[in-house]
């Protein structure tokens, strides 16, 4: 059985907790933080929706300014103290059944949030070099645990070539501009 391939028609991608206070706490921050840039850019050159959340901003601050610049002009993040940000008040996939799920911690908000979307019956794509967590064992635990579930790893090259699938895209340019 072949993976399922991202379509920009079905994607849309959420952006978790990308938040200020992690920063000094996650090794790969700084990375994670340009891959996330990344894929906000290019789903936004693609028309693919966005969403994104914040874990209690009043004490883990809010989203990360190298993600914040590239957010879709009026796009507010979302404010949660559930794990999940399919639990939180006003997500809403806009009627997508496909989802690119970036962001921290790996093993607690990300991971609950693929595992509720897969109950959802939502098909899940996790951008590996775009999550971490504070120990790079619970970012691998997160990662097989997804994996295991029924999500999709993917990176943010292959998730970003394959919404645009090929280089006769109008917005093939802007993306690989991106990826190099």
């Amino acid at each position: 059985m072949s993976a399922p391939k991202l379509d920009r028609e079905r994607a849309a991608l959420v952006v978790v907790d990308m938040q200020e206070a992690f920063r000094k706490a996650v090794p790969s921050f700084d990375r994670i933080a340009e891959s996330t840039a990344r894929l906000v850019q290019g789903a936004e050159a693609m028309g693919v929706p966005i969403v994104v959340t914040e874990q209690y901003p009043q004490g883990l601050g809010h989203t990360v300014s190298e993600v914040a610049e590239h957010l879709p002009e009026g796009l507010q993040p979302i404010e949660k103290v559930r794990f999940s940000a399919a639990e939180a008040e006003g997500f809403d996939l806009d009627g997508r059944d496909q989802v690119l799920v970036c962001g921290i911690e790996t093993h607690v908000c990300v991971n609950q949030t693929v595992l509720d979307l897969l109950d959802e019956g939502v098909e899940v794509h996790v951008v590996g070099d775009a999550v971490g967590s504070r120990t790079d064992e619970n970012r691998e635990l997160g990662l097989h645990k997804a994996e295991h579930a029924g999500a999709v790893l993917t990176s943010v090259e292959t998730a970003l070539f394959e919404l645009l699938r090929g280089s006769d895209a109008a917005e093939f340019k802007q993306v690989q501009a991106l990826v190099l």
